[in-house]
């Protein structure tokens, strides 16, 4: 849809008001927040300015935007933006979320790549819900490049929360919410109390936020695991179910009539005989999409204390502290055993096996037998219970050099993050294994003895895995169920002085100069259970779950210059012209030293307009995770390109039958990621260049109209990853003498045994789009002031090389698509807004617009065929458009306002993505609203 085409769509029906939207530095500010801007630095820039229009595309928030939102969290807010995209974490994501954090991925670069301050420092932990809501003055989101200017991770863009520093009174809030399904309840109280003295201020507050946990099973689109296979939608589960995926010889299974595999009959109790089974089918299979969690639980508290008292006309101090502590929890369905998967021997010998052979792999002597997978569903789900404890506090002194124009400023800051979690529904490895060994009934005692006639085995409870719905297994597994803890600390301590000011005049203006430097130490370190712990395969005491304790630190040594040069001013043709450069070094322990440059161009050839660009090199350095994380095993769903293979990739296929018979039995895979220290990889920083070039007109004969659109790229070499286990799979089939070949182990049947997944330095990517914004704020009139807004992306490129250095590696196109390993990139995405203000009265109305987008390609070459069976298969989604509505009244005399709203409208259901080719709920949830039709309620008292 072109941009006119998609005005078109949305204007008529637009959302919000400014005064509940987004808006962007380049709009018509209203005189209180041009007084804002004017005493900060805005984002992007260290030199503090008067112009509200730079050459920096800055999208801002404030606090009546983020109040008319009704958004509990600042992550569902900033999520939102049309520059978001990709993967990002939010309390939708169950499977590889449930810590109740939601990150930003601006461009689709990853939070990772998209830099997080808070009052332009860096934030320790980039969950933004941990900063509370009613400390938030407003939010500044810079989508492009700033290495330059903050160094390492502004690659996607920086977003930068400014503290509400001034509040006089006290304010009370309470905010509750419930979705039409009557569940995903969710409750937010805030106080806030400040004064505001002659010398200084002071503002304190507490936040107490919680929501309810929605099951999937609740939604129709989600209670079930859905696949594509052969282009028909089936509900296909795991092969890991309670009635056993057994795999036999032939001659086996050809006494119960089976090719190969069978399953145990419903309503058999204790041990079971050949006559017990029957041929396994889909009907078997486990659906474990019911188990999961569609909306995960958490609870949030909060306390936050800002202070600044000014010592003389020349000094001010100030501190900045605030408390988080979360408490959150995942759940997915209970824990499956592979016995080649996880590495053990179920014995032939052991009494209660029906058939007389092994399944299973021995880890010792890599010895491999028929597969047998199964699920103690009588455990219970799997749940991860997180407790995160995040505190910053950066006290620092501000102040004038005489009375010039410098100012200067100097901090500490200091961040500590704890993070700890309980894994509920495990088992011990050892006690299984042994369990599953050798086993034989002790005619002496009646009872069923570990071990052989003549040498029983002490401490020993025999185990029956063919029968775990059994009272006696129940018990015994209990018995040997184990609930690994582990906790990891990050801590960032930082000092950081700056200066700014004017360095001389010419003609056009003053030369501004603004510099500094900084030294920053981030170290981390874990502790687990010494069960949990895995070695250096990735193995370890627990059943299907391993942790690792490491630890590590790195420091970086930075400085930092920009300066603002005046060319041409109030000529014709040139009614301002400046040039703008910075350029900051970095020196890193751990990777080295780096030295990033920008120069920006503004240039206004007659004063309604403003043609602006900057071209600025970026980088990242690894971070303290990517460095330091220990091998951990890993769950993917994964296409496997060898599903019915007939030759042509032995590197890729090791042991597939060619006869086209083969396919995966289970979509969910072992993989074991690591970072790049236990690896023994040096990893290097990422290097790249972004560019950003824009237009922005105001016409003074149509005031209150403001247009603006730009045009950026970013090209980023020398990726830091952890390959996916799709990715290695998809480039070692296309082409054979790939290094991903190394990390796929199958066994001697083809089946995967698992995909090592390491940090490496390996890959480029390029994007490249347009950002657009129409804004116009309507004369007062009798019926009140309106205001309209349309914010829109369009995304050109999104292409990834998993190997530049490879000549066949094959280019990802992501844009248009959405991919497992790297998100949802529609190319379009707008957020259109409509506000209404008459007296006490106020309404808005915001409507979030989601492209077109597809699953799979076309191309073969790019292995993302939408369907499990078929390659090349495309999956179409449609546009979604979701309309949020909300009332407001002010009873003054009460010094109360009430808010009402109802997010999602139309109770749009997303769309299907399917579980082979998504981890979460048959959909896309960093993207698509799962909630449905949602009301909330706030009443706000001000004393």
């Amino acid at each position: 849809m072109a941009p006119i085409a998609l005005m078109a769509v949305l204007m008529p029906a637009a959302a919000q008001a400014q005064d509940a939207a987004p808006s962007t530095s380049n709009a018509p500010p209203s005189t209180d927040k041009a007084k804002t801007l004017d005493s900060v630095t805005v984002t992007g820039s260290r030199i503090r300015r008067i112009d509200v229009e730079t050459a920096n595309p800055v999208v801002t928030v404030d606090r009546s935007q983020i109040a008319a939102s009704g958004k509990a969290t600042l992550g569902d807010l900033v999520q939102e933006l049309p520059s978001v995209a990709g993967n990002a974490t939010n309390a939708n994501t169950n499977n590889g979320g449930g810590t109740g954090a939601a990150t930003i991925s601006l461009r689709g670069m990853g939070d990772k790549r998209t830099l997080i301050l808070v009052n332009g420092i860096r934030l320790a932990y980039n969950d933004v819900n941990s900063i509370p809501a009613n400390i938030i003055d407003r939010v500044e989101v810079l989508s492009n490049g700033a290495s330059a200017i903050y160094g390492s991770d502004a690659i996607g863009g920086v977003v930068n929360f400014i503290l509400r520093d001034k509040f006089d009174g006290v304010q009370f809030s309470g905010d509750f919410g419930e979705s039409s399904h009557s569940d995903g309840f969710r409750r937010h109280f805030s106080l806030t109390a400040g004064h505001t003295g002659e010398r200084g201020s002071i503002v304190a507050g507490i936040d107490h936020q919680s929501l309810d946990a929605v099951s999937a099973s609740d939604r129709a689109f989600s209670r079930d695991a859905l696949n594509l296979s052969n282009g028909q939608v089936i509900v296909s589960g795991s092969s890991a179910t309670p009635v056993g995926s057994i795999t036999l010889p032939h001659a086996v299974a050809g006494q119960i009539g089976c090719g190969s595999r069978v399953s145990l009959n419903p309503g058999v109790s204790g041990t079971t005989t050949l006559n017990d089974y029957h041929c396994y089918s889909n009907a078997d299979t486990y659906n474990y999409q019911g188990d999961n969690i569609l909306q995960t639980p958490q609870e949030r508290n909060s306390f936050f204390l800002l202070g600044k008292y000014k010592f003389s006309d020349a000094v001010q101090g100030y501190a900045n502290f605030y408390y988080t502590k979360t408490e959150s929890d995942s759940q997915i369905a209970p824990v499956p055993v592979f016995a080649n998967g996880d590495n053990f021997i179920v014995s032939a010998q052991s009494y209660y096996n029906p058939f007389g052979v092994n399944f299973g792999t021995d880890r010792v002597t890599g010895d491999s037998y028929g597969d047998f997978n199964t699920r103690f569903t009588t455990l219970g789900y799997r749940r991860y219970v997180y407790k995160t404890y995040n505190m910053q506090f950066t006290p620092g002194l501000r102040g004038n050099f005489g009375d010039s124009s410098w100012q200067w400023d100097a901090n500490v800051n200091y961040g500590k993050v704890r993070q700890k979690s309980v894994n509920y529904g495990f088992l011990d490895y050892a006690q299984l294994e042994q369990g599953l060994g050798p086993s034989f009934l002790d005619a002496s005692t009646g009872k069923v003895t570990c071990g052989t006639p003549g040498s029983p085995v002490a401490n020993c409870t025999p185990i029956n895995i063919f029968n775990v719905n059994d009272p006696t297994t129940i018990a015994a597994l209990r018995n040997i169920q184990v609930n690994p803890t582990a906790t990891n600390d990050y801590i960032v301590k930082q000092f950081e002085a700056n200066a700014n000011g004017n360095l001389f005049t010419l003609p056009a203006g003053d030369v501004s100069l603004a510099t500094g430097l900084s030294y920053r130490k981030e170290s981390t370190s874990s502790w687990a259970d010494p069960l949990a712990v895995g070695d250096a395969n990735g193995l370890c005491g627990v059943v299907e779950f391993c942790t690792t304790v490491l630890s590590g630190s790195f420091n970086v040594k930075e400085a930092y210059a920009e300066a603002l040069v005046p060319l041409l001013a109030d000529l014709p043709g040139a009614q301002a012209l400046n040039v703008t450069l910075g350029s900051r070094y970095s020196d890193y322990s751990t990777a080295g030293s780096n030295t990033s440059s920008k120069v920006a161009l503004e240039w206004r050839p007659v004063q309604d307009l403003l043609l602006r660009g900057t071209v600025s090199q970026v980088f990242r350095a690894p971070n303290i995770y990517e460095l330091y994380s220990g091998i951990a095993n890993d769950a993917p769903t994964v296409n496997d390109p060898c599903n019915f293979y007939t030759g042509g990739h032995s590197a890729a296929c090791a042991n597939v039958p060619t006869d086209g018979s083969y396919q995966q039995a289970n979509p969910q895979i072992s993989a074991k990621a690591s970072g790049a220290v236990p690896a023994g990889y040096q990893l290097k920083p990422e290097q790249g260049k972004s560019f950003d070039y824009g237009v922005v007109y105001d016409p003074q004969w149509l005031p209150g109209l403001s247009l603006s659109a730009d045009v950026w790229r970013i090209n980023l070499n020398d990726t830091i990853t952890t390959i996916s286990a799709q990715t290695v799979l998809n480039q070692c089939y296309a082409n054979a003498s790939s290094p991903f070949c190394n990390f796929i182990h199958r066994f001697n049947t083809g089946n995967i045994n698992y995909v090592a997944e390491p940090t490496v330095n390996l890959g480029a990517l390029s994007t490249k789009g347009v950002d657009s914004t129409v804004a116009y704020r309507f004369d007062e009139t009798r019926f009140g002031r309106f205001n309209v807004r349309l914010d829109t992306t369009y995304v050109a490129r999104y292409d990834v090389n998993p190997d530049p250095s490879d000549p066949t590696a094959v280019t990802i196109h992501n844009a248009g698509k959405y991919t497992y390993a790297y998100g949802n990139f529609p190319r379009w995405r707008g957020l259109a807004t409509l506000g209404w203000t008459h007296g006490p009265w106020s309404a808005s109305w915001r409507i979030r617009y989601i492209g077109r987008t597809q699953v799979g390609s076309a191309d073969e070459q790019q292995q993302l065929s939408a369907d499990l069976s078929i390659p090349a298969v495309v999956r179409r989604v449609g546009a979604y458009t979701y309309h949020n509505v909300q009332a407001g009244y002010d009873f003054a005399p009460w010094h109360t306002r009430v808010d009402l709203g109802i997010d999602n409208l139309s109770d749009k259901q997303p769309p299907l993505l399917y579980q082979n080719n998504v981890t979460n709920s048959n959909t896309d949830v960093a993207t698509y609203d799962v909630m449905g039709r949602y009301y909330w309620l706030r009443a706000t008292v001000t004393f």
